[in-house]
């Protein structure tokens, strides 16, 4: 059974590639630099991570699928996240990429914000291929925290340096925003077969053996990670998949109170719910009344 190397420093990092540490918790690594290059590795990071691949040397697995990670593409790693690297054999890496531990974020703006780069999420073939001009604005802004770190620590260390932090991942937020725009056509794919699969949902046994519809549920069915599909379906329609699914809901149990005679309670279960008042407080949220006064208006 493979060791799996617990990432929870920079300094880690470093040591596994031969890089110098110039911060404790914030590390600019540059991997042509590196001197020493395992073939095979497997870490659970513990620390935030972005990279920037310059050429294609080697592969990242996450969960059970490839990484979608040729030249120019960037991938983020979160806590908790394990990844696989193989290397090419006799190839040396080329690349850069930002380390930093979440102690070091922890009660500033930035701390408070992160949860907001869904991007960190991201799973397989998910990477963010950059334009010449963005890998440039990328590089320049770990090129102003990589001068912050080599400046001696003062009282605007931490804040300069979670500041230039925030905005690479605001420019990647834009960047990851015009690469759902540029995939416009895959992506309007992914809303008809997610539409689809909703409908075979409610017309099979799985809400009373699965329960309600969830956003995982959907995006493992696409082969795409929650959050990216929650992101790319909200680009597309200006609805959250949590609405699609809530609307979707509201529209089959409108169907069942009109064209069945069923209690309000056996509609509730058919799909899905656990509790009938689950289901009677969302109807009336959406509709501004309860299910049976739904039914008995149309009956008159």
């Amino acid at each position: 059974m493979e060791d799996v190397i617990m990432l929870d420093s920079v300094d880690k990092y470093n040591k596994i590639f031969g890089l110098e540490t110039l911060h404790p918790m914030v590390s600019v690594v540059d991997l042509s630099q590196a001197t020493q290059w395992p073939e095979h590795f497997k870490v659970n990071y513990g620390v935030y991570a972005l990279f920037l691949k310059n050429t294609k040397c080697g592969d990242i697995t996450y969960g059970r699928q490839p990484y979608d990670y040729q030249e120019g593409t960037i991938v983020c790693f979160a806590p908790g996240q394990v990844a696989e690297v193989t290397m090419a054999k006799n190839s040396h890496p080329s690349g850069h990429g930002l380390l930093f531990h979440p102690d070091f974020i922890r009660g500033t703006a930035l701390g408070q914000e992160i949860k907001k780069y869904s991007f960190f999420s991201y799973e397989t073939r998910e990477a963010l291929h950059l334009s010449e001009e963005e890998r440039n604005t990328v590089m320049d802004c770990l090129q102003k925290i990589e001068t912050e770190l080599q400046h001696p620590i003062d009282k605007h260390s931490r804040r300069l340096i979670t500041a230039n932090i925030g905005l690479l991942l605001d420019y990647c937020m834009r960047f990851y925003e015009r690469q759902f725009t540029t995939r416009q056509e895959s992506n309007k794919d992914i809303v008809v077969r997610f539409e689809r699969l909703l409908d075979d949902y409610f017309e099979s046994k799985a809400p009373q053996e699965l329960g309600l519809p969830t956003v995982k549920y959907f995006a493992e069915k696409v082969f795409l990670s929650p959050n990216y599909f929650g992101d790319l379906i909200s680009k597309q329609t200006g609805k959250t998949v949590s609405e699609y699914i809530q609307n979707r809901l509201i529209d089959r149990a409108k169907e069942l109170l009109l064209s069945s005679s069923k209690s309000m309670s056996e509609i509730a279960y058919d799909l899905g719910f656990q509790y009938p008042q689950h289901m009677s407080r969302m109807f009336k949220r959406v509709t501004g009344c309860t299910p049976n006064e739904f039914r008995n208006s149309k009956a008159v």
